[in-house]
């Protein structure tokens, strides 16, 4: 087991690039998929993404020992500095980067917004363990993400959107998006798996004791979180496949300021926490919370409020295209500057 793994692991990239190729070409070569895939759906939450990520997200929080968590909140410095780079360093990048790139595409600009308004909860947990971070200090930051999420997302769609640009001459986008929407989509994609996660963990130590749950369970589990995760892609580029290839341009006008906004964040996160000295598995944790944002939250708004064959849906389904290679590198990178420590 442990072999696979290991081989797994090490040639993530390619199986990555393998989903997303599988799903563009059938969304290419079979159009009806699209729609097939979206009449999955309750709401604005479509069933089969909802389940890669579920699945995906369950191993990494099953492995999390929850007993620590009161201490972890002791530690005041790292979570402020994690609310700043989220909420406000975070927010208004991507706010600037989709301005100074896509300003005359307004429908673009407004999908940019919301995805940097969409603060990671789902597949941070991924780069975090690949990253060898604080998984303890990442269940504990995307939890805080989830509530300031709930609280906040309405009122910064609000102030992002229908204000900031109008304030700058640029557009009025009257945007409306509810609390309810939000409150609905971090208790699929973050409380399902959390409250699984947790279940597990105190059940079956109790039981079975933390010798067998650790050295059997866990690993029995962990390559449901990869499976899930390419699962997960393949059906979320089938379902625009076809306008990937027709709009190659338009990919490219998407993905350059996503790629600085990637970067940027996460050296900005690094450097800052390398120079307050906090140790590299808290640094791990907050960088990649802080790099990552919510795509399956900004896809959900985006269909809701603009329809799916929308610009900002489309922006949606093209971000996962450029945060799952950019942040592979970035893992790595981490890796290396894990030698400096």
């Amino acid at each position: 087991m442990q072999q696979r793994l290991k081989f797994t692991d090490r040639y993530l990239t390619l199986w990555i690039f393998l989903a997303m190729a599988t799903g563009i070409v059938s969304g290419y070569l079979f159009p009806d998929i699209s729609g097939f895939t979206t009449s999955l759906s309750v709401g604005t939450t479509n069933i089969p993404l909802a389940a890669g990520l579920i699945l995906m997200m369950y191993p990494p929080l099953a492995k999390v020992d929850y007993t620590l968590l009161p201490d972890v909140l002791k530690d005041k410095k790292t979570i402020g500095i994690s609310l700043m780079l989220n909420w406000v360093v975070g927010t208004m990048l991507m706010f600037g980067l989709a301005v100074l790139f896509l300003r005359d595409e307004p429908g673009y600009m407004t999908g940019l917004i919301l995805i940097g308004l969409a603060r990671c909860i789902a597949m941070v947990i991924v780069w975090n363990d690949l990253a060898k971070g604080d998984r303890e200090y990442a269940a504990l930051l995307i939890a805080l993400n989830s509530i300031f999420q709930v609280i906040t997302y309405s009122f910064l769609v609000w102030l992002f959107i229908n204000v900031l640009p109008r304030k700058l001459g640029l557009a009025d986008f009257n945007v409306r998006v509810s609390v309810k929407e939000i409150t609905e989509s971090v208790m699929i994609y973050l409380g399902i798996p959390f409250l699984a996660g947790f279940t597990s963990r105190y059940l079956l130590i109790r039981s079975k004791g933390s010798e067998w749950y650790n050295r059997k369970f866990i690993p029995s589990i962990s390559p449901v979180t990869l499976y899930a995760l390419l699962f997960t892609i393949v059906i979320m580029f089938s379902m625009k496949g076809n306008r990937i290839l027709e709009l190659p341009m338009d990919v490219l006008k998407v993905a350059i300021p996503l790629i600085i906004y990637f970067v940027l964040m996460f050296f900005l996160s690094f450097v800052v926490n390398k120079y307050l000295n906090i140790p590299y598995a808290k640094n791990a944790s907050i960088s990649f919370t802080a790099t990552g944002n919510n795509f399956e939250l900004a896809i959900a708004v985006s269909i809701a409020v603009f329809g799916i064959h929308s610009q900002q849906a489309f922006v949606g389904i093209i971000g996962p295209l450029i945060e799952v290679p950019v942040l592979i590198v970035l893992v790595k990178v981490s890796l290396w500057l894990k030698k400096g420590y």
